[in-house]
């Protein structure tokens, strides 16, 4: 599993359509399609209902969307903090806690 497909199952979750969340996250449909079909075999459960009028979540998607934004939450936190050692001059690279 991977952060792109984290983000691309919240986009598509987000918008409540796969080819508008396609569109905002510069992809194909069928790309993200692909991906999110994918994610549900990785995962052996359905995450997500797809309509004619678009999609909804499962019990199950709803609680992987909750889980899935607190790892991207993490994961940009983790990004920003390093971004912000990167340019404060320090002597020695200590613990990172919440900033340098």
């Amino acid at each position: 599993m991977e952060l792109r497909t984290l983000r691309y199952f919240l986009a598509a979750a987000k918008e409540g359509n796969i080819t508008r969340a396609a569109e905002n996250l510069h992809v194909t449909q069928p790309t993200l399609s692909r991906q999110l079909m994918e994610l549900e075999k990785e995962l052996d459960t359905t995450l997500m209902i797809r309509g004619r009028k678009g999609l909804r979540l499962t019990e199950e998607g709803m609680l992987f969307q909750e889980q899935a934004q607190q790892i991207i939450d993490l994961a940009d936190q983790v990004k920003d903090n390093f971004m912000f050692c990167k340019n404060k001059p320090q002597k020695k690279l200590k613990k990172v806690e919440n900033r340098c």
